[in-house]
């Protein structure tokens, strides 16, 4: 299977990545349009970048976005409480947040996941990675385990939802 990757709008691409992540994570239908509209507000961040992964006929199969951690954002306030619990607290100053990383079923295991958050992180001048993936043994997991991350807190709820997600941390640069 072939696929390259590039550099993208997230607002512009904000439609066909929720696409995506419906898929790869199993959005219902209510919960798209909520993820639209939060992935056009990261859009806006100072310092976000994003990058998708396309088919030979240029489809998005997969897509990856990231900021600096900005310690006064939603994200963070939720899991600031439970990272000074594990005495985690630091880990949200100088850090990078991946958004969002998903890739559709069918192209997962060709290295789109493990390319997309390789360069999402290249060249960052912070100092640590910063992401929430939920509280499984899921592929995710063991790719960024692969990478050298942790678990830094656990479990997780996120409020408006049920799902126990665990927070996971990497020091940057990647090994």
């Amino acid at each position: 299977m072939e696929w390259t990757c590039r550099v993208v709008d997230l607002a512009a691409y904000a439609d066909e990545a929720v696409e995506v992540q419906a898929h790869a994570f199993g959005l219902a239908d209510d919960e798209i349009a909520v993820r639209q509209r939060i992935m056009r507000r990261h859009a806006t961040f100072a310092g976000v970048r994003s990058l998708g992964a396309f088919d030979g006929a240029g489809r998005l199969v997969g897509f990856g976005y990231g900021y600096p951690n900005l310690t006064d954002q939603w994200w963070s306030l939720v899991i600031e409480p439970h990272l000074a619990r594990e005495g985690h607290r630091s880990w949200l100053d100088e850090s990078f947040v991946v958004g969002e990383l998903h890739v559709l079923p069918r192209w997962q295991g060709h290295g789109i996941g493990r390319t997309l958050i390789g360069l999402l992180c290249r060249g960052q001048d912070r100092s640590h990675i910063l992401l929430s993936a939920i509280d499984e043994q899921t592929p995710a997991r063991r790719l960024y385990r692969g990478l050298g991350f942790v678990d830094l807190a656990r479990p997780v709820l996120f409020p408006g939802n049920n799902r126990p997600y665990t927070v996971m941390g990497a020091i940057l640069p990647f090994a």
